[in-house]
């Protein structure tokens, strides 16, 4: 008997032991690593996009599930060490704003999901093989911001028909901005528009410097190439656009939102609300190979009439009728 009693303790403990180990498998959050270029005081409006859309699916951070979020502080050449570790921390997914970003996560892990939101087309890139199957474990989204380069000058143009030289803002030290810088020149070719660069670094991004060197040329617009260096200034971008009276075109609505003067491009808050349907997707049993790679269609011209009275600019009724958004 009292052998009995031994085994059947022994049996309790044991059938504890794996109803304690089951419960804690059973109660494991899905972990999702988010890294980015941004800076983690204030990551942005994106970020928080996509926050939203994981709630809008349910999830709830801490409760039923786990986001880590590492920020480069606006400094690329970080974006592969913390994509690094949140690979080391075996992340279910993986969610990816930046090709580069993208690309160090395809060297580093072959089996963890990453869901992708570039700015370029992911095919011409050659981050995945096709959009319908992108292959690998790779998909996401593209916001096709590159693509749109030349109906942006186009745009501007129309809205302000005597330009002749536009200033180009960007980060140089930003590989995706640099693209973007070459696409603007062959779009101001076509449109026979001289460009001048106003580079700025990450070390020293004297802003101020920039206008007064389109002053010194007479650039007579203004073209901001988004990063997260320059839209961590936004404010101050803009108010020297409108100090110094210059026509400005963004790559994004919050630009004009916050008092540029016109934008166009997809709608950045609904594509990254939508990159949490991958990330739902994929921690529901999907694949990324078979979750085509999502385009936008439609596009947003928005127009801020409010800045356009503030330098002393008339927008026809033509060009405004074209506006998707025009704030008053």
């Amino acid at each position: 008997m009292k052998k009995a009693g031994v085994l059947s303790i022994l049996l309790v403990v044991v059938l504890l032991a794996f109803a304690v180990i089951a419960d804690a498998q059973q109660t494991r959050l899905p972990r999702v690593g988010y890294a980015s270029t941004n800076y983690a005081s204030s990551p942005g409006p994106l970020v928080e996009a996509f926050r939203q859309g994981l709630r809008d699916l349910g999830y709830v951070e801490g409760k039923n599930i786990l986001v880590e979020y590492r920020y480069a502080e606006g400094k690329d050449d970080r974006m592969p060490g913390l994509v690094n570790e949140l690979v080391q921390l075996n992340v279910d997914v993986l969610v990816v704003p930046t090709r580069a970003g993208v690309r160090t996560a395809r060297e580093a892990t072959k089996t963890i999901p990453i869901v992708m939101v570039v700015q370029e087309d992911p095919v011409a890139t050659g981050l995945v093989d096709s959009l319908a199957h992108p292959g690998g474990n790779i998909t996401g989204l593209s916001r096709l911001q590159r693509e749109l380069s030349g109906k942006r000058l186009e745009l501007l143009k129309e809205a302000v028909p005597r330009i002749s030289r536009v200033g180009v803002l960007w980060d140089a030290d930003n590989q995706t901005a640099a693209i973007g810088f070459k696409e603007y020149e062959a779009a101001a070719r076509a449109l026979k528009i001289q460009l001048q660069s106003l580079d700025v670094r990450y070390s020293n991004p004297d802003y101020a410097e920039a206008f007064q060197i389109a002053a010194k040329v007479r650039a007579n617009a203004l073209v901001t190439i988004t990063s997260t260096l320059l839209f961590h200034q936004q404010k101050e971008i803009i108010e020297l656009a409108r100090k110094n009276r210059l026509p400005s075109m963004f790559e994004g609505s919050t630009w004009v939102e916050a008092g540029g003067l016109m934008s166009y491009s997809t709608n950045d808050r609904e594509v990254f609300l939508r990159a949490a349907t991958y990330v739902d997707k994929i921690l529901k049993g999907a694949k990324p190979a078979d979750l085509p790679v999502e385009q936008p269609t439609k596009f947003e011209f928005v127009i801020n009439l409010k800045t356009a009275k503030q330098i002393g600019l008339t927008i026809t009724p033509n060009v405004l009728a074209r506006a998707d958004k025009v704030i008053k």
